[in-house]
């Protein structure tokens, strides 16, 4: 069965709980299950049963909803406060609600017609990601890494150990969890918060950015750098450039990242050399750098882009003129 063959029968099979939800949340919910079987049949892992405790959201797709005077309306739910951080511009298009923990929030996905202006292209970097830093450029300015994971790791175990002593099923191991959780969440948006804040310092400063294409899933595989790696948030902080730089009409390319780090960024010749060795030195030219930083410039190297407007004319046919852009606003008195 496809996602048409059981919208088409929700309207006479509706239990009587079901009657009490909106009939478009229930069709996104069949869409979910949808999308995942086709990942399912594409080689991904199979659905897994979302029970009370694990499907914490919900979507009105297209109506059902309305927003007014600080209050939103959904449909067979009524009216609730809310504490909208910031005007929402354009149409909104979805509305969707997500409970995190304790708190609950609403996103609307909202459609901007907004012409994307061409930049010219006057600043180029490079940027080698890293756990000693978390981001060389090729000008050799590094950032280093805040390591949130780290900061908190001592009262994470902590409220674990806690946790671990707490009876299965009880009341006090569930409030023990939401501790747990919690602290989860505070170092999750301390690491969003940072690459939110870097990303727009690259995206202000800079008109084409150069990342490294990298396969982070594979790379965690490594148990000895694996939590370094997660607590860094490479593909947050890349995902965060790629969409402050499209909307802003500036561009970011991913590059091939092979031996970025071993070939020289003078001569082009390959000097290898281990992990533990931070230093380039070329034998061959006598260059002597940073090792992140000659890998910077290689990526800066390896752009397929033209300095000029032109080159950025040829890449901006393939962005969407439509930005979609979403307002989280917090619930209040869930």
């Amino acid at each position: 069965m496809n996602y048409y063959d059981q919208a088409n029968s929700l309207s006479g099979s509706k239990t009587d709980f079901q009657k009490e939800v909106f009939s478009q949340v229930l069709q996104n919910v069949l869409k979910r299950v949808d999308i995942s079987f086709k990942n399912f049949f594409n080689g991904f892992g199979y659905p897994r049963f979302q029970g009370r405790d694990r499907y914490n959201s919900f979507t009105y797709p297209q109506s059902g909803f309305s927003i007014k005077q600080e209050k939103l309306n959904l449909s067979k739910i009524g009216n609730i406060k809310i504490v909208q951080h910031q005007a929402i511009e354009g149409k909104i298009k979805t509305c969707t609600i997500k409970k995190d923990i304790d708190q609950w929030y609403v996103s609307f996905s909202c459609e901007i017609d907004i012409p994307v202006i061409p930049v010219e292209i006057k600043t180029k970097t490079g940027i080698d990601v890293g756990l000693s830093s978390l981001i060389t450029m090729s000008n050799g300015s590094q950032i280093e890494p805040p390591q949130f994971l780290r900061a908190s790791e001592k009262r994470l175990s902590r409220e674990q150990i806690h946790l671990l002593k707490k009876k299965l099923r009880s009341k006090n191991r569930n409030k023990q969890r939401i501790i747990v959780a919690k602290v989860h969440r505070t170092i999750r948006n301390q690491r969003k918060d940072f690459a939110h804040k870097i990303s727009r310092t690259l995206v202000e400063e800079y008109d084409y950015i150069v990342f490294e294409d990298l396969q982070i899933k594979n790379m965690v595989q490594n148990h000895h750098i694996a939590k370094s790696i997660s607590d860094a948030g490479w593909s947050q902080l890349i995902n965060f450039t790629k969409s402050k730089a499209e909307y802003a009409g500036k561009i970011v390319e991913l590059v091939n990242p092979r031996n970025t780090s071993q070939i020289c960024s003078s001569c082009g010749k390959s000097v290898q050399k281990d992990l533990s060795v931070r230093v380039h030195n070329c034998p061959f030219c006598g260059l002597v750098l940073d090792r992140d930083h000659n890998a910077a410039i290689n990526i800066l190297n390896r752009s397929i882009s033209t300095v000029g407007t032109m080159g950025f004319q040829a890449c901006l046919s393939n962005l969407n003129r439509e930005a979609m852009k979403q307002e989280a606003t917090l619930l209040v008195g869930w």
